[in-house]
Order: structure tokens, then C-alpha cells, then sequence
């Protein structure tokens, strides 16, 4: 018996890969299992490799595993590409369509099914699929049954043949793979699961259902990987609730579509990637001088330019808050679980309106695509905060004046209305302006503008702006990482501490304003500190030091290849420091 299972299945872009991995994984998460799906894919629309790996597991994880149990390949690259993460008692299930051929510095066991072949014989070659999950389900001593029901809901409007047809495709393989096998094809029985009923979503749902909650009824994107999950989910959502999502004409419309609205007192949202953040930086601008509130999300990819559209990478960080031409105040959350990503991006309109100002959802890949297990999601925890947008009646202005939208006040927030109520007229520019709006090139003006649009932002009222996991009052080694570098971390946390190392983690959620004073004691106190991130330079390590200090303390540890990290490189290169 096993308490955790890694498997993958791979071959080309467009093979029904991706529901293989659905059916497989949606049907063990019913069970009560944990667990963490990962896609490798490529940004052709057909053709190329691609797998999906799942992890399952009696306890909850939040990254990929190191090593694999299970390879189902449906062609040799699969093979060529995937065969040094399986572990010597590893199998490989293998279409025998394609005569695979096992490398020879592997272990692992290869068994040739006949999945097209067999899929063929009961009327298409397109249940291959279906047939390698009946094969995993014998090497797993799985109750075929389990799949009945998640076939149904994905091929029922298809009629009942279809679903009993991709039945018996399940239970050929899982009947080829018992019994023309010999008994010899290693048995991996997963412990039992808790049986406890949880949510099975990628990291872009959980964003689009917390924009939901939070109270956005209006989105403007254009489509770009990996964010139109986000676009997709809100335009099948969003007119139930009386919103609406435009897909715009490019990126810049897009965000200055999402302005118009936010001005208007709609919660809005535009979302994109890299690129397309690019693209929308002057609008941004324009909406922080206009102190208009806009949630904007940003899922990171590997750049520059077009880059790497399908691959992760931490690359947008320094961007996200210093893009700008100009000076405006700027709130930039990055959440780090699924979890988080659904409050984090509820809380995010609560900001922009408290604070008046544009505010980034930072997201990436892995977390954006990587699919996983949730607890069910609370939402009473998600409140509504509108700031200082004026509802009650305001009083007449002596002499036909202008309302003072921009008054310069002690926190730096200003009173805010929206076009056509009574007494609330004002002047909207992207120019430097007065109280009233109207332009104004005065140089005490631009100073006294420009102090109380910051000034917003000096006490940001954000829930754990760093999470904390520090049992040592003098750790050897501070973790610090931020997104989806978080499972990995945990993960190797464990064997760090094996090793005689006492560890304390931080993981950042407040990007900006940086939260200074939460790392600053952690750092203080322990001996060395290794920042984790995806990208070339190390942005996140050079923030702390510009924030912190120690930059004798930090070391970066850096990953850019487009991969996300594993749990064993996180654990190795931390032990290179000592």
C-alpha cells in the first residue's frame, strides 16, 4: 500500500491528453484524494509533446513530485522525454502501437497495451484514452466504477451510447492489462482516501470565482496564455449576475474599457500576461492619476517578448511595480495557493476602492494552470468595501462650483462619486489637476497631488501580507519565496530540517508596498537566507535587500529554464549554502 502516487500521461498536442488526465484525476479527487496536476504543453495548438502529471495523495500537496510512479505514453518522445523521473519500480504503460522501446539506464518496467488497436476494435481509435486509464486502474487495483460517473457528466450530452461505449474502452484496458499480462505487471494500491468532498480547480477559477464574490460584474480582456481561463470562466458567470465580459480589440482597450467602467462605480477587472501587461502600462497610468479603482491580473509566463507562452517563470515582478512612466501609488498582492488566490482576489476590489488606486493580482503558471485539490471555500470570509464612494446626497456647491473629487485630505483618500450623481460634477483628466479636476501646472499643486496620492498607501490593511511558518528563534536558514513556489518550499522544508538545518519560512503575498517591517525580524535572526524564484536575476531577492538590508545574508536560488521548481532542487541547493 501506498499513501501517495505520482503518474503522467504524454504524447502529442491534441491526442486527448488533457482529458486523461481530467477523467483520471476528477474521478480520484471524488474519492477524497489530494491532489496536484501539473500540464507541460506546448503554445502550438496541435502537435508537440505535452503531459499531464498528477500527484495523489492521502494528505494535502502543493507542488509536483520529484520522481514518477506511472508513465502512460501514447508515442515514444513521451518516453524519450519523461522515462529518468521514473523510480526503478516505475512502469511504464506504452501504446503498442508505436513498438516502444524501453532506454536501457531505467529499471523501470515497460508493458506494451494495445490502446489504439483496442480502441479501434470497439468503434474509434479516440478511446485510446480512456483505454490507457482502464490500464492504470488495473496496475492500481482500482474499481473501474469510479470513472462511471465523471464519463457521464463529460460525454453524456452525447447520448447514452457514447458514455457506455467509453465505459467498456475503460474496462477493456483494465481487463487486457489484469489478464494478458500474466499477473506480472507490479500492483501500487493506494491507502484508502478520506472520502471528504473537495473542490478540483485550477488556480484561474478560483481568481474568476473570487472576482465573482468580491463583486466584479464587469471584465474587458483579450485572449492571451495563460489568463483567458479567467475571461472564459467570467463570460459563462458574469450575466447571471447581471455583468459583462468584452473581448476587446487588444490590450489596450481592454484596460482603459476596465477604467471606463471602474469610473462609472462598476467593479471591473481586465486580466492578462505579460505582454499584454505591457501593453496596458500607460492606461495603468492613467488610472493612477485619475485615482480610478482597477483590479488588473497578471499571470506570469516566460518572457521576454512572446518568450516562453506556456512555460513559468517569475519574470514580472520588478515590472508590475516600477512599469509605470511616472510616479503613482500601486497595491501588488501575489497569492500562493488556490486558496488564496480566491480571497486574494476578493480582497483586491475591496483595495482598489479603499485606496483608490490600480491593483495587481499577481499570479503565474503553476499556479494559474496547475490544477488541485481545495478545501471548500468560506464565503462569509469575503466582504464588500466600497471606501470612500460617496451614497448619500451631497449638498449644493455656492457659485455653480466644481465637487473636489481630488481634496487633498490627511490619509490621502479623497471622497469619490460616480458620473450623474447630483452636486458631484468634476473635471476627469490624465493631466495634472487641482482638487476640483481641472489642470493645473502650479508647482505647489503637482507636490500637494502628488504627497496624497501616496500617502494612500502608507498603511496598506492587508491580511497577511507575508505568511509565516518560523518555529526558530535563531534559524540557520530564512526560505523566502512568493506564488507557487510555495509547495515546493514546504516540501523540502522537511528534509532541510533532516539534514541538522533549522528552518523558517516566509512567503511574501504583499509584494507592494513591500512589507518591510514582517521580513525584517525573520532576517534579522537567522544565519542565512536563500530566495527561491523563477526567473534570471533574482527580482524578489533584490527587492528585500533594496527594502531590507542583509544583502550579505541573501542568496538567490534561481530557476528560469520554464520549469517550475521540485521539491528535491529546492532541498539541494539550500544545503549547497552549508
Amino acid at each position: 500500500m501506498i499513501n501517495q502516487l505520482s503518474w503522467k500521461v504524454g504524447g502529442q498536442q491534441g491526442e486527448g491528453i488533457e482529458s486523461t488526465g481530467e477523467i483520471f484525476a476528477i474521478a480520484l479527487n471524488r474519492l477524497g484524494y489530494y491532489l496536484y496536476g501539473y500540464r507541460h504543453f506546448s503554445s502550438r495548438i496541435k502537435g508537440g509533446h505535452t503531459n499531464n502529471k498528477i500527484r495523489v495523495s492521502t494528505t494535502q500537496v502543493r507542488s509536483i513530485s520529484d520522481d514518477l510512479d506511472i508513465l502512460v505514453a501514447f508515442d515514444q518522445e513521451t518516453i524519450d522525454l519523461n522515462y529518468k523521473e521514473l523510480h526503478s519500480n516505475g512502469v511504464i504503460l506504452a501504446d503498442a502501437k508505436f513498438d516502444p522501446k524501453k532506454p536501457e539506464d531505467t529499471d523501470a518496467a515497460l508493458y506494451a497495451v494495445p490502446f489504439t488497436e483496442i480502441a479501434t476494435e470497439l468503434g474509434t481509435s479516440l478511446m485510446k484514452n480512456m483505454v490507457a486509464i482502464g490500464a492504470t486502474s488495473a496496475v492500481l487495483d482500482l474499481d473501474i466504477q469510479v470513472f462511471e460517473v465523471v464519463v457521464r457528466e463529460i460525454f453524456g450530452k452525447k447520448g447514452d451510447q457514447v458514455v457506455a461505449k467509453n465505459m467498456e474502452a475503460i474496462k477493456a484496458g483494465f481487463n487486457y492489462t489484469k489478464e494478458k499480462m500474466d499477473g506480472n505487471v507490479p500492483t501500487m494500491q493506494l491507502e484508502k482516501a478520506d472520502g471528504k468532498h473537495r473542490m478540483f480547480m485550477i488556480g484561474n477559477d478560483a481568481i474568476a470565482l473570487g472576482a465573482l464574490a468580491g463583486g466584479c460584474r464587469f471584465m474587458a480582456a483579450y485572449p492571451i496564455t495563460p489568463a483567458s481561463d479567467i475571461m472564459e470562466y467570467l463570460i459563462k458567470k458574469l450575466p447571471a449576475l447581471g455583468g459583462s465580459v468584452i473581448q476587446t480589440e487588444d490590450e489596450i482597450a481592454a484596460c482603459t474599457m476596465a477604467i471606463g467602467a471602474a469610473y462609472g462605480g462598476v467593479r471591473s477587472l481586465t486580466a492578462s500576461s505579460g505582454p499584454g501587461l505591457s501593453l496596458k502600462t500607460e492606461a495603468i497610468g492613467l488610472a493612477g492619476i485619475t485615482e480610478v479603482p482597477l483590479v488588473i491580473v497578471d499571470t506570469q509566463r516566460g518572457g521576454p517578448s512572446t518568450g516562453l507562452p506556456t512555460k513559468q517563470e517569475h519574470s514580472d515582478l520588478m515590472s508590475m511595480i516600477y512599469s509605470t512612466h511616472g510616479e503613482i501609488p500601486k497595491i501588488v498582492i501575489a497569492p500562493s495557493t488556490v486558496e488564496e488566490a480566491f480571497y486574494d482576489t476578493a480582497e483586491a476590489f475591496n483595495l482598489a476602492e479603499e485606496y483608490q488606486c490600480p491593483v495587481i493580482v499577481l499570479s503565474d503558471l503553476q499556479l494559474s494552470l496547475g490544477k488541485q485539490s481545495v478545501e471548500p471555500l468560506d464565503f462569509s470570509k469575503v466582504e464588500i468595501r466600497r471606501g470612500k464612494l460617496v451614497t448619500e446626497e451631497l449638498p449644493e456647491i455656492p457659485n455653480k462650483g466644481y465637487f473636489k473629487r481630488y481634496e487633498v485630505t490627511e490619509d490621502g483618500v479623497s471622497p469619490r462619486t460616480v458620473p450623474g450623481m447630483k452636486n458631484g460634477i468634476h473635471h476627469v483628466t490624465g493631466v495634472e489637476h487641482a482638487e476640483t479636476g481641472k489642470p493645473s501646472e502650479s508647482a505647489a499643486n503637482r507636490v500637494a497631488q502628488m504627497d496624497k496620492r501616496f500617502r494612500k498607501v502608507e498603511n496598506i490593511r492587508f491580511n497577511t501580507p507575508v505568511y509565516k511558518n518560523a518555529p526558530h528563534e535563531d534559524a540557520d536558514l530564512l526560505i523566502v519565496g512568493f506564488n507557487s513556489t510555495r509547495g515546493a518550499i514546504e516540501e523540502a522544508i522537511g528534509r532541510i530540517e533532516k539534514d541538522g538545518i533549522k528552518v523558517n519560512h516566509a512567503h511574501v503575498r504583499l509584494v507592494h508596498p513591500f512589507p518591510t517591517d514582517e521580513l525584517l525580524p525573520l532576517i534579522r535572526s537567522a544565519k542565512k537566507v536563500a530566495v527561491i524564484e523563477n526567473n534570471a536575476t533574482g527580482q524578489l531577492a533584490n527587492l528585500i535587500k533594496m527594502n531590507v538590508g542583509y544583502a550579505e545574508k541573501i542568496k538567490k536560488i534561481v530557476k528560469y529554464d520554464g520549469n517550475p521548481f521540485l521539491p528535491h532542487e529546492v532541498h539541494s541547493k539550500c544545503k549547497e549554502l552549508f
